[in-house]
């Protein structure tokens, strides 16, 4: 059995269910404002889960190499190593604003200091990513089969007027690192992610390791405080797995679900940027926009609830040339042209024809102005060349398809 605190206050008691479920209890005084999630409220009543933990639970488990890291070193102690010992191993320090300990202890969120200016600096031949995930493997609940940890740089908190650095102790960025199934990874994202805040996208702070080795990015769930906001991907939305990822439609397990949690200021403001990145995501040739790479952030989960920053955007298509999308739209995952795109965008009544035309023409922009400084990092660095080809000839396909000749 584990606790689960919300924003720093304790919300009630997770624990396994037999035969291969979970049970979460409340606590009995636990106020509205304790929820765990935008679909579990608080109540008397436990909440179960016939197989394996609530998709908020289960939303941050590390995948990859940061889970196998992990189930190496506590299996053999632990005599098993399920998504509960796991939970409990990275809960106390993870995206979002949830957090997890054993039943008899405090909450202490402390990680270790990291310097983010050292850790893009650094040469590829140095291990970095071996020296980072040996350190701060146990402080690193998020998800994702990319490598990357969480790591603490209180001193670039403080550089931006937030908090007090000398009481801050939670994690602060994120690292992200490639292996050889996945080369360039890293500046993938990165050229990515300035198209997404060329469209005008929120988009947080992001840099490149000198040698392309790492992405370094600011956490955007981090309040100026020091406080975390919560963050609810469309997996935990839509009551469904982390397996489940790629099973929806825009339609319904996008469109309709952040309708259906976002507030209504929100939902007038928000729905032209997620259309917006909808429509990026495509021109990019991104086929792993799925279920957990959308995602809404709130700091009570009675107030406010906004569409979450742009995130885990990349040109997948530069390693699998076949790839389509993530998620169906009428029904397909082929990559959609403009016309398909203007008529979802009317249908859903994000604006006008000439609205919606207005930002197709963005999105081509951002990406048609982006190609440049692509072409140039690869020529810098002849390393990222292979990759960079082929990033380019996906976004000049997605450009076709959205200015047709």
């Amino acid at each position: 059995m584990i606790k689960a605190w919300t924003s720093g206050v304790e919300a009630g008691r997770l624990d396994r269910a037999p035969p291969r479920g979970s049970t979460f209890a409340y606590d009995p005084d636990a106020q509205a404002d304790c929820a765990v999630s935008l679909t579990m409220p608080t109540r008397l009543s436990s909440w179960d889960t016939p197989f394996g933990l609530a998709p908020i639970f289960e939303m941050n488990l590390p995948e990859g190499a940061l889970r196998e890291r992990l189930r190496l070193a506590f299996a053999k102690a632990a005599g098993s190593f399920d998504d509960l010992d796991l939970l409990a191993v990275v809960g106390r320090s993870q995206i979002g604003r949830l957090r997890y300990t054993g039943v008899g202890e405090g909450l202490d969120e402390a990680v270790p200091f990291q310097s983010v200016d050292e850790i893009l600096a650094a040469r590829r031949d140095g291990d970095l990513f071996s020296f980072l995930l040996n350190r701060f493997a146990v402080f690193s609940g998020l998800s994702g089969v990319q490598p990357k940890v969480m790591v603490r740089d209180e001193t670039t908190f403080a550089r931006r007027g937030n908090g007090d650095r000398a009481s801050f102790r939670g994690a602060t960025h994120i690292v992200k690192f490639w292996e050889a199934d996945y080369p360039e990874l890293a500046a993938n994202e990165y050229f990515c992610l300035r198209a997404a805040e060329r469209c005008g996208l929120e988009v947080p702070q992001f840099r490149l390791a000198e040698e392309g080795q790492a992405l370094v990015i600011d956490r955007f769930d981090l309040n100026p405080n020091g406080s975390y906001r919560g963050l609810e991907d469309f997996c935990v939305l839509n009551a469904r797995s982390t397996v489940d990822k790629y099973r929806g439609s825009y339609e319904t397990s996008i469109w309709k679900r952040f309708r259906q949690f976002a507030s209504p200021d929100a939902v007038t403001r928000d729905s032209e940027q997620l259309f917006t990145l909808m429509a990026l995501n495509c021109a990019l040739r991104n086929g792993d926009a799925h279920l957990k790479n959308f995602g809404v952030v709130y700091d009570d989960p009675e107030g406010t609830v906004s569409l979450a920053p742009v995130y885990d955007l990349v040109t997948t298509t530069a390693y699998i040339a076949a790839d389509t999308m993530a998620l169906t739209l009428d029904g397909s995952t082929r990559w959609p042209d403009a016309k398909r795109l203007q008529t979802f965008g009317e249908t859903r009544e994000i604006g006008s024809p000439a609205a919606i035309r207005t930002i197709l023409d963005r999105v081509a922009d951002a990406v048609s102005d982006t190609r440049p400084e692509l072409a140039a990092h690869a020529r810098d660095r002849p390393a990222f060349s292979e990759i960079a080809g082929r990033m380019d000839l996906a976004w000049a396909e997605g450009l076709r398809s959205l200015h047709p000749c």
